[in-house]
């Protein structure tokens, strides 16, 4: 069984041919024409499907789209600026119309977990939560092996769970959301402020191996808001693991400790004898191999 798989994102549409054992035969990107709108963006992935099918039998295309999902219709519910127009599109219909497989969609982040979940960090954990860090903080609840989604398919947006009180303004016009201070992008402009407009994220985390006293303070908050977050969703779910993706898994065991030790510290002592906090395995493959678990375990 081999099916088309697609990651759609603001900046570039990732895909590739992923077979019904999670293996990936083929990959590449091109990028979205986000500005142009979603319907265009729906376009790109039809003509990428057809361009596939000439050189693979396809038995199915599966999404994973970054906005709220209704995985049952296969349609964008919400989705913010970065691609106009993309909330009420009908990605299911209009792909299964086009191309004339059956599709699935769902959400980034549910993607990201269910691919760990089958072949990554999370094979051993049916209770566990998944946050992703970048321009905001998406987040998926598994339950009993599968996603809870909510009553209107939008669980998980923990990076609007407030943090601060009447603190920075948010993209989405509340004050003081926990990614506005928690965010790999938060981080960046940190970084950016300590270099005076130079150096990077990747230099800021240099700088703090190497003992450098600022650059170790400026992460060490990062670290705390990101574990103030945290606390409340595992006091609230009671995760046996949770797993981090996005580009924060690249600093590995030194930043992982430091979460680990806040986490900790923070949270009441009965909830820490189950809990795992990893990195996620799979990077970018696991939103592709998730969207493909939920076509073949539909």
């Amino acid at each position: 069984m081999m099916i088309g798989a697609f990651d759609i994102g603001g900046t570039n549409i990732k895909y590739g041919i992923v077979d019904d054992k999670g293996n990936i035969h083929f990959k590449s990107h091109v990028a979205t024409k986000a500005q142009e709108g979603g319907v265009v963006v729906v376009s790109q992935i039809i003509a990428l499907v057809q361009e596939l099918q000439k050189a693979y039998i396809l038995d199915g295309v599966a999404v994973s789209t970054a906005g709220q999902v209704d995985n049952l219709e296969g349609k964008v519910i919400y989705a913010t600026d970065a691609i106009p127009g993309y909330t009420g599109v009908h990605i299911k219909r209009e792909l299964e119309q086009a191309v004339r497989l059956p599709v699935v969609v769902d959400n980034d982040v549910n993607c990201t977990a269910l691919g760990e979940y089958w072949k990554g960090a999370a094979q051993d954990s049916r209770y566990f939560l998944c946050m992703t860090f970048g321009t905001g903080i998406g987040g998926a609840i598994v339950h009993d092996g599968a996603v809870y989604r909510g009553a209107s398919f939008s669980a998980g947006e923990f990076g609007h769970m407030t943090l601060y009180p009447n603190g920075k303004i948010c993209t989405c016009g509340d004050r003081g959301c926990y990614e506005m201070y928690a965010s790999s992008r938060a981080l960046e402009q940190k970084a950016y402020e300590h270099f005076e407009g130079g150096d990077s994220l990747r230099g800021l985390f240099s700088e703090a191996k190497k003992g450098e006293k600022k650059a170790e303070l400026i992460i060490d908050q990062w670290v705390s808001d990101i574990s103030l977050g945290m606390k409340t969703l595992i006091h609230v779910f009671n995760p046996s693991l949770v797993v981090m993706g996005g580009g924060i898994s690249e600093q590995g065991e030194y930043l992982l400790e430091k979460l680990k030790a806040q986490v900790n510290q923070q949270i009441m002592s009965s909830f820490q004898r189950p809990l795992q906090l990893k990195f996620a395995q799979n990077g970018n493959d696991a939103n592709l191999q998730g969207a493909v678990y939920q076509m073949i375990t539909a």
